[in-house]
C-alpha cells in the first residue's frame, strides 16, 4: 500500500503554498507522493496479447495475477497503489524553457525507497542543470513484475500525463496549461521497458516526446524500440546497458541495421535530434541507474540535453 505519511506530506505541498510564481525560480525544491486516478494500477482489463484478464485468479473475492516467473501476486498487496512522485527542484522557473522527465521503475521497487533513495532520481534529475520536472508512477509494488497495467491501453497515459500537469501546476503555482505542452523526456530502467515500449506503440504523447533513455532495460519488446527509431528520426534514443540486457540491445541494433540505420557505440555529446546510441557496460544491474559507463548515468545523460538550461 502507499506510504501514508508521503501522501499526507505530498497534498499538504499541493494544497498550501504555492510554489513560485511565473518569472520567478523555484526557492526550494518540492515534491510528492500523490495518488493519482490515472494510475497504471489497478488494472482489471486484460494482458496485450488478450488471451486472458491480467487478474486471473479469484480466491473467495481476493483477486491476483500468476506471476510468469511463478507465484501469484495479490492486486491488494501488488496491484493497487495508485502513488505518483512529483519533484520539482530548486530554482525551476516555469516561465523559462522546460522539459518533463518520466521515470519508468523497474522490477522489485517503490517510489520512496528505491526511485528516490536508492537510484537517487530526483537528485540525478536536479543535479543535471535542466529547467525540470520529474513525474514517477508507481507500478507493480515492491514485485519482480514488469506489466504495465493501464499503460498497456491506447490512450491512457496521456490522461495520466494529464492528471501530472494539474499536480505540478499546484506544487508550481504555475498554470497546467504549461506543464501539458512541455516536451518529455522518457526515461526507463529494468523492467520500465515495458510500459515504455507500451506508450511508444501507442504513440500516447506524439510530437512532445524528445527522446528515450532506457538503463540496463532491453529485456523484450526490441522490434518496438527499433521501429520507434526508425519512425522518429528527429528523436533521440539512448539505451545504456550491462550484461542483462546485452542480448536486448544485440537485436535493436541488428533491427537498426537492416534499416540502414547505425547505432553508435559512444556515450553522446548532445541528446539531440537523431541521436542513437547503445551503450555497453560491465556495471552490475542491480545498481545500473547509479553506475553505469559513468556515475550517476541519469544525470549525466540529461545534461547533455541543451535548450533547457535552469
Amino acid at each position: 500500500m502507499p506510504d501514508r505519511r508521503a501522501i499526507v506530506a505530498g497534498l499538504l505541498a499541493t494544497a498550501v503554498f504555492p510554489a513560485t510564481t511565473e518569472g520567478a525560480g523555484l526557492k526550494k525544491a518540492i515534491s510528492g507522493i500523490v495518488p493519482f486516478k490515472a494510475s497504471p494500477f489497478p488494472y482489471r482489463g486484460r494482458l496485450p496479447d488478450g488471451s486472458a484478464p491480467f487478474l486471473d485468479v479469484d480466491a473467495s473475492g481476493r483477486h491476483g495475477h500468476t506471476s510468469p516467473r511463478g507465484g501469484i501476486y495479490w492486486e491488494d498487496e501488488t496491484y493497487s497503489d495508485r502513488s505518483t512522485l512529483l519533484a520539482v527542484p530548486k530554482g525551476f522557473d516555469p516561465a523559462r524553457p522546460a522539459v518533463i522527465i518520466v521515470f519508468f521503475h523497474g522490477n522489485g521497487a517503490t517510489l520512496q525507497r528505491d526511485v528516490v533513495g536508492r537510484q537517487r532520481v530526483v537528485a540525478q534529475v536536479a543535479a543535471s542543470g535542466l529547467n525540470a520536472v520529474l513525474v514517477a508512477p508507481q507500478f507493480a509494488r515492491d514485485a519482480q513484475d514488469s506489466s504495465a497495467g493501464n499503460f498497456w491501453t491506447p490512450g491512457f497515459f496521456s490522461g495520466f500525463m494529464a492528471e501530472a500537469a494539474q499536480g505540478l501546476a499546484r506544487l508550481t503555482g504555475a498554470g497546467a496549461a504549461k506543464f501539458e505542452a512541455m516536451p518529455v523526456v522518457l526515461a526507463a530502467y529494468s523492467g520500465g521497458y515495458n510500459p515504455a515500449a507500451s506508450i511508444l506503440r501507442n504513440g500516447d504523447i506524439g510530437t512532445r516526446l524528445l527522446g528515450v533513455i532506457l538503463l540496463d532495460a532491453v529485456f523484450d519488446e526490441a522490434d518496438i524500440f527499433a521501429d520507434w527509431i526508425a519512425r522518429h528520426r528527429k528523436r533521440f534514443f539512448v539505451s545504456a546497458y550491462g550484461k542483462s540486457s546485452a542480448s536486448g540491445n544485440a537485436e535493436i541494433r541488428r533491427l537498426l541495421a537492416g534499416k540502414g540505420i547505425q547505432a553508435s557505440a559512444d556515450p553522446p555529446r548532445a541528446l539531440e535530434a537523431g541521436t542513437i546510441a547503445l551503450l555497453a557496460s560491465d556495471a552490475a544491474h542491480d545498481s545500473f541507474v547509479t553506475k553505469a559507463f559513468v556515475n550517476n548515468p541519469l544525470q549525466w545523460l540529461l545534461g547533455r540535453l541543451h535548450g533547457f538550461a535552469r
